[in-house]
């Protein structure tokens, strides 16, 4: 495998980045290759904007985002961060997101670098053709692997937080799945600041033995584009999932 790890925690002494050097660590004992984009170290701008592009522009006087990456896409014009970061895609077969849940969400730079770095023509577009299993990313996994302050039952479907599928569908679906990823089952670390230390060790041995057997994992199942009508809406034929399930 050539794994894109993308690593979102002000704390390197975190136990986001124990699970990113844990990530890292067991991925090349493996025979596995490995790149890193750790964000904070990296100082990386998280704000879109037209600093984002760095040639001629289309329209020098209004900011049209998706007009300005396709004419920088093919001029090959982005700024440098997002040339390296777009390459780093390229190159991988696996991305790994590694982050903690901040207001039910990724971290802020994290986002930023979603929305910089999966520009249209590149992660999605072409006119509606380029999303979803055609999207850009298309031949590519990826893996949340996150921490979060609640336990598991407050993230259940009755919970207090609401069901962590749905707090990852835009994750999941809206983000990985449109670009054209096959998405794996999220690696979710519960209540870390509220487990004792043996619990813990648990929770990073399973995730060790998992990343061990990573390539062989079923993706999860999104309905495909065939499954929707003209109105983008399910076909009366088409039964709805009620949550995520694992192709066979």
């Amino acid at each position: 495998m050539k794994v894109l790890l993308v690593h979102a925690h002000p704390e390197p002494a975190s136990l986001n980045g124990f699970l990113r050097d844990l990530a890292v660590e067991t991925l090349q004992g493996g025979q596995h290759q490995v790149r890193v984009s750790d964000l904070y170290a990296m100082n990386f701008p998280a704000a879109l904007g037209p600093a984002d592009v760095q040639g001629p522009r289309v329209d020098a006087t209004h900011f049209k985002a998706q007009a300005e990456q396709k004419q920088a896409l093919a001029q090959g014009s982005f700024a440098p961060e997002i040339k390296a970061e777009q390459e780093k895609l390229r190159w991988c077969d696996h991305l790994i997101l590694q982050f903690p849940i901040y207001w039910f969400s990724m971290p802020a730079i994290m986002k930023g670098w979603v929305d910089r770095v999966f520009t249209t023509g590149f992660a999605y577009g072409g006119g509606g053709t380029m999303w979803y299993e055609n999207g850009g990313l298309k031949g590519r996994r990826a893996l949340v692997s996150m921490t979060t302050g609640a336990a598991a039952p407050a993230f259940a479907a009755d919970g207090i937080h609401g069901d962590i599928d749905r707090i990852l569908w835009p994750i999941h679906n809206g983000i990985m799945h449109f670009c054209g990823f096959q998405v794996l089952r999220p690696e979710i670390f519960y209540g870390v600041s509220r487990i004792d230390a043996e619990a813990r060790a648990a929770m990073i041995e399973r995730y060790r033995r998992r990343l061990v057997g990573l390539e062989r994992e079923q993706p999860l199942y999104f309905h495909r584009l065939a499954d929707f009508g003209a109105d983008h809406r399910l076909k009366p034929e088409v039964t709805p999932l009620t949550g995520f399930q694992y192709r066979g």
